[in-house]
C-alpha cells in the first residue's frame, strides 16, 4: 500500500477517534462514514479500521503510557486531538508494529501539525520520542 494511502488511512482513524471523544455512535458507523468520505477502499480501509479497533482494544494500555511518559498533563486534560494523536501512534509503536518507530512519529507529527494546536507538534514529539528512547535502552 502507497505510503500516501497510510497517511489518509491515519487521517480517517484520527478523525473516527476523535469523533468518538465527543459522540454517542458507534465506532462503526463513525468509520464507515469516515472512509466513505476519504474514499478509501481495500488495504487502505483495513489499515484504517485495524488502528481505530486497536487503539479502543487497548485504551487503558495507551492511556498508561501516555501517564508514564507525560506525567504532568492528566491524560484525561489534555487536548482531545493530542490524546488521540498520541494514541494512535503509540498503537503503533507498541502493539501494532506496521511502521518503523521514526515513521509513526513522524506521521504524528505531521497529524498534530495538521489538526492539532501551535504547541502540538512538539508536544506529541516530546512524548514519543521518550517512548521510542526507552524502547531502544529497554532493549539493550
Amino acid at each position: 500500500m502507497p505510503i500516501s494511502h497510510r497517511h489518509i488511512a491515519r487521517i480517517v482513524a484520527l478523525q473516527t477517534l476523535f469523533e468518538l471523544e465527543f459522540a454517542a455512535n458507534s465506532p462503526e458507523s463513525i468509520l464507515e462514514r469516515t472512509i466513505e468520505t476519504k474514499a478509501l477502499t481495500g488495504e487502505a480501509a483495513a489499515f484504517a479500521a485495524g488502528l481505530v479497533n486497536g487503539v479502543l482494544a487497548n485504551r487503558q494500555l495507551l492511556d498508561d503510557t501516555i501517564r508514564r511518559f507525560a506525567p504532568t498533563f492528566p491524560v484525561d486534560q489534555l487536548f482531545a486531538m493530542d490524546r488521540t494523536i498520541l494514541r494512535l501512534a503509540l498503537y503503533e509503536i507498541l502493539i501494532a508494529k506496521t511502521a518503523p518507530p521514526k515513521v509513526v512519529v513522524n506521521e504524528a507529527v505531521e497529524l498534530a501539525k495538521e489538526f492539532g494546536a501551535d504547541t502540538s507538534p512538539k508536544f506529541i514529539n516530546g512524548v514519543l520520542g521518550s517512548v521510542i528512547t526507552d524502547i531502544h535502552r529497554s532493549a539493550q
